[in-house]
């Protein structure tokens, strides 16, 4: 890059690898399970997020806002699951890096943060590396990633600014897209000088504990904000990490990025860090097991009660074939509704055809910690290809696919099978059968916390529900190997915030250095 481009003649690149990697879930994840969401180029990156609110989206708007031209190499997301396998990294990790233009003056990273692969506890770190090799030290790189992200030292180490998500469920992927253009924008210009550091707390965080409208998250991000009210600050990032990956840098930070301050940048992430600790017993969770779950939801006031079975939370990696809680709805004498991921009973489902009778065995396909098949017999009420579009908060307007997907009637249990996991984000993924969640005393949900985005407006409460699964709340049934001990809650005492790492923009201090 020669000088400081005005916004008129610049082109920013966009590209990225996506995915929230569960180490502790019973099947891996191959380059297929990317295929589903892959774009390359301009025009396939239009037609698939121009028009939706998500972080791509936010990044098409911005340069439209700005007369930037935007240069997407490869963008590929997989719904979230298990280890990475090493052949489907090898490809990502040598495509994504020699997508993206070398004549583009900066370059938009879209992470989640969690990702491991076989043989790669950082692959995000890695693929950094790498476009630093193709790209050069000096090459501004912003990177957005989910609030659930594991942040390493390489992942910091690279990147010029850092965006997090500031919602869970996550709902603000498009204003923080915006956010991170407008600030790789000034830094290429020359008007901001980006100085980080990062807080690593030594703490595991369960997802239900991360809720952001309430809590400690709620008031964590609260002191981030008013933090940014400092003119010096220009983003504070509460990043609640990803228990389910056992990785060393596994765990929730704190990211503080100034103007050129990287002293007050650290003051910053330290003292929010230190909040974390002093609040760690206020992240615990109660949960109950499946059948005193469904006990106290029936003796709540009257309305729609979600039994939220984070074990087998399809958001986190998990199979969302667990059959815990579905060995006691089936005998439920209140309206239920139901979703799990099984390709076998769709394929029974659709032989039998609409208005067919349904006798198969559901569930527990992948391993006995979610539980063993349970055998269920219904009607067939309706038969549908999967296909639907966001339509509320989360990623509005962003396509999905259930894949095959039956509706089936079993008593009192309104039961939707689909081929494909699908995590409960979107109202469509059930109004798209024509489910209306307000006519069920009770909504089982594979989710921790994001179901609030298609089931919050018609629960009247949640109870969270204690099974076994790769997304147990209680993370000492977890054998970890990786992460650093000790740790938070897996050891009695906890270690105080113990590391602050600091960065500063390489190409202002060569600029710096030349003035």
């Amino acid at each position: 890059m020669n000088g400081s481009p005005n916004a008129q003649r610049m082109r920013l690149a966009v590209a990225g690898m996506y995915h929230e990697t569960n180490t502790f879930a019973p099947f891996k994840t191959g380059l297929d399970a990317f295929r589903g969401e892959w774009t390359e180029g301009i025009e396939d990156f239009q037609a698939r997020y121009k028009g939706t609110l998500t972080t791509m989206g936010g990044l098409i708007d911005a340069a439209e806002q700005d007369g930037i031209e935007l240069v997407p190499g490869i963008y590929t997301s997989a719904t979230p699951g298990g280890l990475v396998t090493e052949d489907a990294i090898t490809t990502l990790l040598k495509e994504v890096s020699d997508s993206v233009s070398r004549h583009a003056d900066g370059l938009i990273l879209i992470l989640h943060g969690a990702m491991v692969a076989q043989g790669h506890s950082d692959p995000e770190g890695e693929l950094l590396r790498l476009l630093r090799l193709r790209l050069g030290r000096s090459f501004p790189i912003a990177v957005t990633i989910d609030m659930h992200g594991n942040i390493s030292p390489g992942m910091l180490e690279a990147a010029d600014i850092m965006i997090g998500y500031d919602t869970y469920p996550h709902v603000d992927m498009y204003e923080r897209a915006i956010e991170a253009f407008s600030l790789l924008k000034q830094y290429i210009m020359g008007t901001i000088r980006p100085a980080r550091a990062c807080a690593f707390t030594r703490m595991l965080v369960v997802p239900q504990a991360m809720t952001t409208d309430q809590g400690p998250m709620r008031d964590l991000l609260d002191r981030a904000h008013a933090i940014e009210q400092d003119s010096r600050v220009l983003n504070v990032s509460v990043v609640g990490g990803f228990p389910y990956a056992d990785t060393p840098h596994t765990g929730m930070c704190c990211v503080v990025t100034t103007d050129g301050d990287e002293e007050l940048a650290k003051r910053y992430a330290v003292e929010l860090g230190q909040r974390a600790v002093e609040w760690k017993e206020r992240f615990w969770i109660k949960a109950m097991p499946p059948s005193e779950a469904i006990a106290e939801a029936l003796i709540q006031p009257p309305g729609s009660i979600v039994l939220a079975e984070g074990s087998d939370n399809v958001g986190g990696g998990a199979p969302g074939d667990a059959t815990h809680l579905l060995r006691c709805l089936i005998k439920l004498r209140e309206p239920g509704l139901m979703v799990i991921a099984d390709k076998a009973a769709v394929e029974a489902a659709f032989r039998s055809g609409i208005g067919g009778i349904f006798e198969s065995f559901v569930g527990g396909r992948h391993d006995r910690l979610h539980g063993n098949p349970v055998r269920v017999t219904g009607k067939v009420r309706l038969l549908f290809d999967g296909d639907f579009q966001h339509a509320g908060p989360y990623m509005k307007g962003h396509f999905a696919s259930m894949g095959r997907t039956a509706l089936i009637q079993c008593g009192s249990l309104t039961l939707i099978l689909t081929e494909h996991r699908i995590p409960p984000w979107d109202i469509g993924h059930v109004r798209s059968v024509g489910v209306w969640p307000g006519d069920y005393r009770i909504i089982a949900v594979k989710s921790a916390v994001a179901w609030e985005a298609s089931f919050g407006e018609a629960a009247t409460s949640v109870i969270h529900v204690d099974s076994p699964g790769c997304c147990s709340v209680n993370l000492k049934h977890f054998d970890y190997r990786h992460v650093l001990r000790p740790v938070y809650p897996l050891d009695e005492e906890l270690a105080p915030v113990v590391r602050c790492l600091q960065f500063v923009s390489e190409l202002q201090s060569i600029r710096t250095k030349k003035r």
